[in-house]
């Protein structure tokens, strides 16, 4: 994940700068205007994010068709300029060529990855399309293409080596270069919006999982459920950018960046692989390693070759991806911990309910939701509202949100319901990772279980905690002062969970971490 966001990064960045530099070969004048032009086109791409993707997806397909099209004519036409490039197809010439050359191939091998770094967005935003679409799209237009596409390159070169420094463009004839150009633009723009909406249900997944805060998250389709937008994300993804694009200023320069981020991507989806055939699937280790291994193989030597790159840029993914395990550690841990905290100086709900049972407050009208992280103790809010307010409600739902390893949960297994006592009920409500969670909707479909709900008559009291750090940490002092500013940053629960705000009760309480 953290190196998929620097990829995120890293993709907008390598491609648009990409392909502006092909207006040089129109306008030999243009290279001062390549990075402003490219800043000019990045912002307007993270600028249009908020609107939501669906209005101008619909022209998607049709351009991405024309460009792979483009891609395998133009290779086709200049295929044949040196037959010896028909001999790329033979994997004995490369393993051959690995043979001959030894460790004196990785630096090659390094170059020659960037020929498939767009791989891994064929998995980035799969959620929205499956496997079977991705899978068809691939195999009868998009590999075909780039193969095309690469071998004509290759051909040219082969024949005309004047041409090594910008062989893509000077595919086609002088007449067409700019509306290959345009047309380049355009298939870049498109393919790091499938970065981008794929960093988005990433960051979405991670914070249901509990890996990250809450985040602010649109919902930018009426009927898409996983088109989402968080302002955060995006603006975080837009600086590192436009950052990229000023500190490197190039496309070739920005390259060393570009493989170590999708190699290593590559690398680790392929031991996650490793762990579902094992232990998800419960396959044999025979049929794991022999489908794996060779993958794993070829990966680690393409990774091995990339990491050859650090000291000329590759460096850059590897710190972002170290600044996100950080946040992500120091959130989790200092989560476990804080709640161990509350846990130990909190009322066990089940004795604080029979005690109210039996001793009774005075009882108001209407029904209060308390959500908790924690169903075994006593809300916060409720001590807060017992002790200040000294009332109990007619009907009170101790609510705990639970985040499933499923992208989904089917409606008749979201909600679970425990009667405590004749005013009390515990009750769990499981959200997947891609959904966003919906408090008052999930409760109101709760009467098939006997859960009585009245939105108008409901009361959230929510417990607003103020983190202070102190001398008796939970943490080192930096990580502590970390996961209070992340703790303090994080969105409104309000909004988070879809709560109605003029029916939210907040209580304050401050706790020292």
């Amino acid at each position: 994940m953290s190196l998929f966001f620097g990829d995120s990064m890293i993709t907008p960045a390598m491609s648009v700068l990409s392909a502006v530099e092909g207006m040089t070969l129109v306008l030999p004048g243009f290279g001062n205007w390549v990075v402003p032009v490219t800043l000019i086109i990045v912002v307007a791409l993270f600028w249009v994010q908020r609107t939501g993707t669906e209005a101008v997806s619909r022209f998607f397909g049709p351009v991405m068709l024309i460009w792979f099209l483009t891609l395998g004519v133009l290779g086709a036409m200049h295929l044949l300029d040196d037959s010896r490039i028909l001999q790329a197809l033979n994997p004995l010439y490369a393993t051959g060529f690995i043979a001959r050359n030894g460790l004196d191939v990785l630096p090659v091998m390094g170059s020659v990855f960037l020929a498939v770094t767009g791989a891994e967005a064929l998995y980035a935003d799969m959620g929205h399309f499956g496997r079977g679409p991705v899978r068809m799209s691939w195999l009868a237009i998009v590999f075909p293409a780039l193969t095309l596409s690469y071998m004509g390159q290759g051909a040219m070169v082969l024949s005309h080596p004047e041409n090594a420094d910008n062989p893509f463009f000077l595919l086609a004839p002088a007449a067409f270069t700019l509306p290959l150009v345009v047309l380049a633009t355009a298939a870049t723009v498109i393919a790091s919006q499938s970065v981008i909406s794929g960093a988005f249900s990433v960051s979405q997944q991670a914070v249901q999982l509990g890996l990250l805060p809450r985040l602010e998250i649109q919902h930018t389709s009426d009927t898409q459920q996983g088109q989402v937008y968080l302002p955060r994300v995006n603006l975080i993804l837009m600086t590192g950018v436009c950052a990229l694009v000023l500190a490197f200023g190039s496309s070739e320069r920005l390259a060393s960046a570009y493989g170590i981020a999708v190699t290593g991507d590559m690398v680790i989806t392929s031991i996650l692989a490793v762990i579902v055939f094992r232990y998800a699937w419960k396959w044999n280790w025979l049929a794991v390693l022999g489908i794996m291994l060779p993958v794993l193989a070829i990966e680690l030597v393409f990774f091995s070759a990339n990491l050859m790159k650090v000291v000329d840029g590759g460096y850059v993914p590897l710190m972002f991806a170290a600044v996100v395990v950080t946040f992500m550690l120091v959130w989790m841990r200092g989560t476990l911990l804080l709640q161990r905290k509350l846990s130990a100086e909190s009322v066990a709900l089940d004795f604080l309910v029979e005690q109210l049972t039996d001793s009774p407050p005075t009882v108001v009208p209407g029904t209060a939701v308390f959500l908790t992280a924690d169903s075994k103790i006593a809300p916060p809010a409720l001590m807060h509202n017992l002790k200040h307010n000294r009332v109990l409600h007619e009907r009170n739902f101790v609510v705990t949100v639970e985040a499933a390893t499923t992208p989904r949960v089917p409606e008749d297994r979201r909600i679970r319901v425990e009667q405590l006592a004749p005013r009390f009920w515990r009750v769990w409500l499981r959200f997947g990772y891609m959904e966003q969670p919906n408090v008052p909707k999930a409760l109101a479909g709760a009467k098939a279980q006997g859960l009585r709900f009245d939105v108008m008559s409901t009361s959230y009291f929510l417990n607003r905690r103020s983190l202070r750090v102190g001398k008796a940490r939970l943490m080192p002092l930096w990580a502590s002062r970390l996961y209070a500013g992340m703790y303090r940053s994080a969105s409104e629960p309000t909004n988070f969970y879809r709560l109605p705000s003029n029916r939210v009760v907040e209580l304050g309480q401050q706790i020292n971490i």
